[in-house]
């Protein structure tokens, strides 16, 4: 999934990047002596409520949308062509992650993490019940746009007020996240399989998106009869937006609007086009926000040298999930039209695809927690995990070939369960280590917009998955998969010839 339980980097070298223990609150809260979940500070337990909730109307959601674009519309679909569908997921999943930088901004600026991630989580609820309500492409459009921004605000402020609960040289910091994260999958596993049999037990599309809001609903519940144990800093804005100040952003925002709005009215952007220009944005985005990293005159040399050892593993991070997150298109319509889905007489519904992925995250990732635990030094480094990450999405792309150019549905389920088992061992090495990574590596000042960042990477990565995914055509997918599974695996070898060089760039950040 976008992001996942999996494997800390080494508890024992979170040592303070700079020589300070930064990532205590300004208001001087420890939690280091707070171990009543699981060895974690209470507080973490309303946080993995909130994410599973809120993975679960986000993947269960997904899982039904690709489907509901491209079925005729006597099976209840929109009836569109299947490369405008998978623009149309691949859009949607960048512009979930670019609202990100959004989140950020507003966790820094205006609300603080905790405040945000309330609101945000009431946008998201609101995007499922305009699915699920709203008919045609408007009630696409609205939805997806509503659950795209707030769920772009979830990710971020989550993530910051999580480690808002450690200090920098906590050791229980990665497993918290791993934690933290299980709760993802759990969402992602449990989601699909029931807006899934909704789906394909109702005949209904907007039943499933009606499920997916309930789950939204019940996550902001739990969600506001906890919040009295989340830190007090969760709600200090770091830095504050001056008065007046908030008109350039506001009126930014207006513009980019209006103008996207020009751009389809003059045919400039289509449905087929989508996702190549989220690409775009996202890629310009997240140029300028790295230049300002490393130029701004308030970050010191180690922060930068630290910023510019993020450079390889962030677009490393973007091949891996411009490959990954095909399984929310191409994967998805191959199991549509190329995979034997019945089973003893009962014929398995597509969604219950997604479900597979999480699946093996759930089952895994204790024993890479444990491993990478016991490997201590010995362990792989960092760089080394995202080389193999990435590489890693190139070996489940070419296991696709042996089933390439049959027709019908002539692939055994047990194959898809193999390729996304392998899925599941790349994204263990990638995900949640990039997480974690972001909330240490950037500059002080600049800790959210490091943690936007690296969910940029994930943005631009999902919207090339988009653009990517309009070359797959079942009659020569056998290329397709070689292509794609050896550029990956050529990528992660340059990566883990880069490793050396990148961490010791990281100055102290493991």
């Amino acid at each position: 999934m976008t992001t996942t339980p999996g494997s800390p980097d080494d508890p024992a070298a979170a040592e303070p990047a700079d020589g300070a223990v930064a990532t205590t609150p300004d208001s001087g809260e420890d939690f280091s002596a707070d171990r009543r979940f699981f060895g974690h500070p209470l507080a973490l337990a309303n946080l993995f409520s909130v994410e599973l909730w809120e993975r679960f109307s986000f993947y269960g959601m997904q899982a039904v949308m690709t489907l509901y674009l491209y079925y005729a519309v006597t099976e209840g679909g929109l009836g569109l062509d299947k490369g405008e569908a998978t623009s149309i997921i691949g859009a949607y999943g960048g512009t979930v992650y670019l609202a990100c930088v959004g989140g950020a901004f507003v966790c820094d600026r205006v609300l603080g993490p905790e405040r945000t991630l309330f609101g945000s989580a009431c946008v998201v609820m609101l995007g499922h019940i305009a699915l699920a309500l709203l008919p045609g492409l408007g009630g696409v459009a609205t939805g997806l746009v509503l659950v795209a921004l707030g769920s772009g605000g979830v990710k971020t402020s989550a993530t910051s007020v999580v480690g808002s609960l450690y200090r920098r040289d906590d050791p229980r910091a990665d497993a918290g996240f791993s934690i933290f994260y299980m709760g993802v999958n759990i969402g992602a596993l449990v989601g699909p399989l029931l807006t899934g049999l909704v789906r394909s037990e109702s005949g209904s599309f907007h039943l499933a998106f009606g499920l997916a809001a309930v789950g939204m609903a019940i996550g902001l519940g739990i969600y506001v009869t906890g919040r009295k144990n989340l830190p007090a800093s969760a709600s200090v804005v770091p830095n504050p937006l001056t008065p007046g100040a908030w008109i350039r952003p506001a009126v930014g925002v207006l513009v980019a609007a209006v103008v996207v709005v020009l751009l389809f009215a003059l045919g400039v952007l289509t449905l087929d086009n989508l996702s190549t220009a989220v690409a775009i944005v996202v890629a310009v985005i997240a140029i300028g926000i790295f230049t300002l990293l490393l130029t701004n005159r308030r970050v010191t040399a180690d922060e930068r040298s630290r910023v510019r050892s993020f450079i390889p593993m962030w677009l490393g991070s973007v091949v891996f999930w411009s490959l990954f997150q095909q399984q929310f298109s191409v994967v998805e319509i191959y199991a549509d039209e190329r995979l034997d889905r019945v089973l003893g007489g009962w014929e398995m519904p597509t969604e219950w695809v997604n479900s597979l992925e999480p699946f093996f995250v759930i089952v895994l990732a204790p024993l890479f927690a444990l491993m990478w635990t016991k490997l201590g030094d010995r362990g792989p480094s960092t760089p080394v995990k995202f080389a193999l990450g990435a590489g890693g999405m190139g070996v489940a792309f070419l296991l696709f070939l042996p089933w390439a150019g049959g027709t019908g549905a002539s692939t055994p389920v047990l194959a898809i369960v193999l390729i996304l088992a392998v899925f599941a061992l790349a994204e263990l090495c990638l995900s949640p280590v990039g997480l974690s990574l972001s909330t240490r590596i950037g500059p002080a000042l600049f800790r959210s917009q490091t943690v936007a960042l690296f969910y940029l990477s994930i943005s631009l990565g999902t919207a090339l998955a988009g653009t990517l995914a309009g070359f797959y055509d079942p009659t020569v997918e056998g290329t397709y998969f070689a292509t794609l599974g050896v550029v990956a695996l050529v990528l992660g070898g340059i990566l883990f010839a880069l490793a050396p060089w990148t961490r010791r760039a990281m100055r102290g950040v493991r």
